[in-house]
C-alpha cells in the first residue's frame, strides 16, 4: 500500500519511480486522493501494474491514459470529485474491475453498451453527475451491476 493522499501533489513524483523500482510488483493499493493532479501518466500505470485498488478522488483529472487497460488486476477505482465530462472509456476494458466511483464529476453521457459487457462490474457510482435520462432507464437485468444515481430533480412548474 502506498498513501500519498493530501500531499498537494500536482504530478506523481518521478523520484518515487526510482526509489520504489524493486518493490512496485508488491504494491496493490495506491491512494493519491485529494491532491492537485491534472493527469496520470502512462508510466505511472505501467510501473504499478499489479494494482488492485487505485484512489484518485478529489483531483483535477479529466481523462485517463489508454494504458489503464493494462491493469489486469484492478478491482476498484475511485475517481470521485474530479473533472471528467465523459465516462473514461478505457475503464470499460479493464477485465477485473468490480467498482467504479465517479461521483461528483461532470459526466452527461455513459457508454451503456460497453458497461453492459463488463462481466465483473458490481457497482458504478454516478451520483452528482448530470447524466442523461437514457442512463436512468438502465435497469436489471440489462445491467448486472448496482447503478448509483442522484434522485431526479423535480421539473419546476411554470
Amino acid at each position: 500500500s502506498t498513501d500519498l493522499a493530501n500531499c498537494k501533489l500536482m504530478s506523481f513524483p518521478v523520484g518515487i519511480y526510482k526509489a520504489m523500482r524493486s518493490v512496485t510488483e508488491g504494491i496493490h493499493r495506491i491512494s493519491l486522493a485529494n491532491n492537485e493532479l491534472k493527469s496520470i501518466t502512462s508510466r505511472f500505470v505501467t510501473t504499478f501494474s499489479q494494482l488492485t485498488e487505485l484512489n484518485l478522488a478529489g483531483n483535477y483529472l479529466h481523462r485517463l491514459p489508454e494504458e489503464i487497460t493494462s491493469l489486469l488486476h484492478l478491482r476498484a477505482i475511485d475517481l470521485s470529485r474530479n473533472r471528467f465530462r465523459r465516462f473514461p472509456e478505457p475503464l470499460a476494458t479493464v477485465p477485473a474491475l468490480e467498482t467504479i466511483d465517479l461521483e461528483e464529476n461532470e459526466i452527461a453521457e455513459v457508454p451503456t453498451d460497453k458497461l453492459a459487457s463488463m462481466a465483473l462490474l458490481r457497482s458504478l457510482n454516478l451520483r452528482a453527475n448530470p447524466v442523461g435520462p437514457e442512463v436512468r432507464l438502465l435497469v436489471r437485468p440489462l445491467v448486472p451491476f448496482e447503478l448509483l444515481l442522484s434522485p431526479e430533480e423535480p421539473i419546476p412548474k411554470a
